[in-house]
């Protein structure tokens, strides 16, 4: 629920007794500390005349209600909001990519020890969800392992779908060698939001065990992430692990 604040607090947060001020919040009680709305006002920096950043801030949470729903938002949905010009716009969905991001890059830190499939539904897919369930074209995602199967190295795969399979896993390949990887798993996303293997999908997955025989470099698991869930071939198409 939004946090109300009282009228006298509609104008410029300078004006506001400083323990109420989001930037102060931050350092004096923490970032977890403040409401959605407070987080999303230090992005905004600034308001208009007669409008607080809080005030603005509230507007866009009542439209859009979710920071994920603001992210992949046509551009003219943005309009309207008085004080809200192109650069804030770039802010606010900059600041949400990072945050999805986060979970990727704390695999490239930790380098976990992938045992199972279990430890791929556990450690792997909750870090790679947030940002690839929501992209509007097919990404694929190369998870990277050593002999030990700890994570090397997580790299993306720009271009290509599983219908011109050849290219991608000519890149997928490429990149396993590049980084003496002895093995892998492969995660990509359907726009369409429906996680569920297709038959291109099925084909792909034969085509990249078959690839890895010849190489010697063994596919752990094809992951495939929608808009709510995710399929592993490995933990439910039959078992690739």
């Amino acid at each position: 629920m939004a946090k109300s604040y009282p009228k006298r607090y509609f104008s410029g947060i300078k004006s506001w007794p400083e323990e109420d001020r989001p930037r102060e919040k931050i350092f004096k009680q923490g970032e977890h500390k403040l409401s959605n709305t407070e987080l999303l006002a230090i992005l905004l920096r600034s308001g208009v005349k007669g409008q607080s950043a809080i005030d603005l801030a509230r507007k866009i949470l009542q439209k859009f209600k979710t920071f994920r729903k603001m992210s992949h938002t046509d551009l003219s949905l943005w309009k309207g909001f008085k004080g809200l010009g192109l650069a804030k716009i770039a802010q606010i969905k900059a600041a949400i990519e990072i945050g999805r991001r986060f979970g990727e890059e704390e695999i490239k830190e930790r380098k976990p020890k992938i045992k199972s499939s279990r430890d791929v539904v556990e450690i792997l897919i909750p870090a790679l969800i947030p940002r690839m369930r929501d992209l509007k074209k097919e990404v694929f995602k190369l998870i990277l392992l050593n002999s030990q199967n700890i994570v090397i190295d997580v790299v993306e795969i720009i271009e290509g779908t599983v219908n011109q399979a050849n290219p991608v896993i000519r890149e997928i390949f490429q990149k396993a060698l590049q980084n003496f990887a002895v093995s892998i798993i492969c995660v990509h996303n359907h726009p369409s939001g429906n996680p569920l293997p297709s038959r291109e999908d099925k084909m792909f997955t034969k085509e990249l065990l078959k690839a890895g025989g010849v190489l010697q470099i063994k596919l752990l698991d094809h992951i495939i992430i929608g808009n709510e869930g995710y399929f592993s071939f490995a933990d439910k198409g039959g078992g690739i692990i």
